[in-house]
């Protein structure tokens, strides 16, 4: 039997998410379901599913509650659930906005990799930038490396809430087309999967990004941000 699901899409610096307002938490997002949704051939298309539950409603969630009334339960394209989406807490909080549950100022929202806060910037037209703080980045030890083809470099551990392996190179086309996922070692270093970064370190304080096709774009730091 086929359930109907009420949804929007969203983008946000080239990252594109299937919204699912739910906020009393009555849907059975399966992974299989999911996965469907952002299938870009047969689905709707999209990096991600943002399910928009109120924090008390949802298991995962309650102990967040008296921080932040609403919960991103962000799953990724392949249905597996992420603890966090930097991109996708913003576009999340534009559609808080879009809805009338929020207005422009402070929020704060939930998510696996704990309470963000974001602002709304007061514009005019209603569509002010937004923006989030992700913390301070976490860098965990261990030795990483990450392949493509023949090639391996050494990687960085890196946490934002969620997990990521971050490879410098001297060139991004070393990365490959990046539609086959770069195989990371030792083995079992991320058990619940990791993105995967390629950087180039363009001039002091300016690097250049890419990750998979959907995130090719690029990553400042103190400096000018260059597309890729």
């Amino acid at each position: 039997m086929s359930t109907r699901i009420a949804f929007l899409k969203g983008h946000g610096t080239e990252n594109d998410f299937v919204i699912v307002p739910d906020p009393e938490n009555t849907l059975d997002l399966t992974p299989a379901a999911v996965a469907a949704l952002c299938d870009r051939r047969a689905g709707i298309g999209g990096d991600g599913v943002l399910h928009v539950v109120r924090s008390a409603a949802h298991p995962e969630a309650r102990d967040m509650a008296g921080e932040a009334e609403w919960f991103m339960d962000y799953r990724n394209g392949d249905g597996s659930v992420a603890e966090m989406c930097g991109n996708g807490v913003r576009v999340f909080a534009r559609y808080l906005q879009h809805a009338g549950h929020v207005g422009e100022g402070d929020l704060t929202v939930a998510t696996r990799g704990g309470v963000k806060r974001v602002h709304i910037a007061k514009h005019d037209s209603g569509a002010g930038d937004v923006t989030v703080g992700m913390g301070r980045a976490l860098l965990p030890e261990g030795e990483v490396t990450v392949g493509v083809g023949a090639r391996s470099w050494p990687a960085r551990n890196v946490n934002m809430g969620n997990p990521h392996a971050v490879a410098f190179v001297d060139d991004l086309a070393h990365a490959g087309d990046l539609y086959t996922a770069p195989p990371v070692g030792p083995e079992g270093t991320y058990p619940d999967g990791v993105n995967v970064e390629f950087v180039v370190d363009r001039a002091p304080g300016h690097v250049a990004m890419r990750a998979d096709p959907s995130y090719r774009r690029l990553v400042a730091l103190r400096g000018d941000v260059q597309e890729v």
